[in-house]
C-alpha cells in the first residue's frame, strides 16, 4: 500500500467531461483543483488538448481544448500545486496545437491510442518529449485487441517511443483481477524501460479492486476520479484509492469535502456510476455507447430488453 514510486493522477475533469461535452463551470473546476492540491495528489488532468480546426469549438466546452489562459484562471492563487496533465486523442490534435513546455503551464501530455494506431501515437509522443513534457501512452480498448497485435505494439513502444509511462486501460470495464495480472506481466515483458500505469472503469464495480491489483503487479501510475465520476459507469474512485494508499502525503479530507459541496449536487443533474446497463456492456466487453443511449429513453430501466438487444444471435 505504500511505495514511494507511486504517483496518483486525478482525471475528474477530463473523464467527467465525457458526460457533458466538457461544459464544466470554472467554479467547479477550481473547486476540484483546490481539493486535489490540498489532498497531495500528484497530477490533475484538466481536460483534453484538441485542435479547433479538427473539432467544432461550438460543440464542446473549454475543457476539450484547454487553452493556456483558461487554465491559468483555474490555478492562479493555489498553493502546493499538483502537476497538470492533458490528454490528446489520435486524429484530434495537431503537433502545432502543443507549444513548447517553456511556454505552457501543462506538465504532462498523455496520448490515447488504439493498438492499430500505435505508429501515430509514437510520432506524437516523441514530439511532445522533444518539447519538454512528461508523457504517457494510454492503450485503449486492450480487451478488444488481438494478442499478437498487442505484443507487436508494446515491442514497438519500447523500441521507438521515448515516453516514460505506458498505461493499461480497461475502456469497457470488462476486466477482472486475473486479467490485470496477465496484462501487467505482458506489458513488463516488453516494456523494459517504461513505468506502467493503470486506468480502470467501474462497469462491474471492479475499478478500485483492479487498480489495487495493478499496484500489486507493479503499476506505479494510478488513475482515479473524485466520487468515481466519468462517462457511463465512471472510474476508480479517488477517495477509495487515497484511503487505501497509506502514504502520509495524501489527505482524504479535501476530497470528501468537495464531494459533499460539489459532487452530490452535480449528481442531481448528471448521471454516472454503477447502473445495470453499464454493467451489462462491461460483462459483454462492449463500448458503453449503447448503454448511454438507452439511458435517455423510456426503456432506460428495462434491463432484460437491453441485454437481449446486445446478446441476440441471428440464425439463418
Amino acid at each position: 500500500m505504500y511505495r514511494e514510486a507511486i504517483k496518483v493522477l486525478d482525471c475528474t475533469i477530463r473523464d467527467g467531461g465525457l458526460i457533458n461535452d466538457h461544459y464544466f463551470e470554472d467554479s467547479f473546476v477550481k473547486a476540484v483543483y483546490r481539493a486535489i492540491a490540498a489532498s497531495g495528489v500528484d497530477y490533475m488532468e484538466i481536460g483534453y488538448k484538441a485542435s479547433k480546426e479538427l473539432l467544432a469549438p461550438t460543440k464542446f466546452g473549454k475543457w476539450k481544448f484547454c487553452d493556456e489562459n483558461e487554465i491559468k484562471k483555474i490555478i492562479d492563487g493555489v498553493e502546493n500545486r499538483p502537476k497538470l496533465s492533458v490528454m490528446c486523442d489520435i486524429g484530434r490534435v495537431e503537433k502545432s496545437d502543443i507549444p513548447p513546455k517553456k511556454d505552457s503551464v501543462i506538465d504532462m501530455i498523455r496520448v490515447a491510442t488504439y493498438v492499430k494506431e500505435v505508429d501515430k501515437a509514437i510520432d506524437l509522443v516523441n514530439d511532445f518529449v522533444d518539447k519538454g513534457y512528461e508523457t504517457t501512452v494510454n492503450i485503449m480498448a486492450v480487451s478488444k485487441a488481438q494478442d499478437n497485435e498487442l505484443d507487436e505494439a508494446l515491442d514497438q513502444l519500447e523500441r521507438e517511443s521515448r515516453t516514460g509511462v505506458v498505461y493499461i486501460v480497461d475502456s469497457f470495464g470488462y476486466y477482472y483481477q486475473e486479467h490485470i495480472t496477465y496484462l501487467a506481466a505482458k506489458f513488463k515483458k516488453y516494456l523494459k524501460t517504461k513505468e506502467l500505469g493503470i486506468h480502470m472503469h467501474n462497469n462491474q464495480q471492479l475499478g478500485f479492486s483492479n487498480t489495487i491489483q495493478g499496484i500489486i503487479e507493479g503499476c506505479n501510475y494510478l488513475d482515479a476520479t473524485i466520487y468515481g465520476i466519468g462517462r457511463g459507469a465512471g472510474n476508480c474512485p479517488m477517495e477509495l484509492l487515497i484511503g487505501f494508499l497509506k502514504n502520509p502525503k495524501f489527505d482524504i479530507r479535501p476530497i470528501l469535502e468537495v464531494i459533499s459541496k460539489e459532487f452530490l449536487p452535480l449528481l442531481k443533474t448528471m448521471e454516472w456510476g454503477y447502473i445495470i446497463p453499464y454493467a451489462i456492456t462491461g460483462m459483454l466487453n462492449e463500448h458503453p455507447r449503447s448503454a448511454i443511449a438507452v439511458r435517455s429513453t423510456p426503456d432506460k430501466d428495462n434491463y432484460v430488453k437491453f441485454l437481449n438487444s446486445l446478446s441476440a444471435v441471428e440464425v439463418d
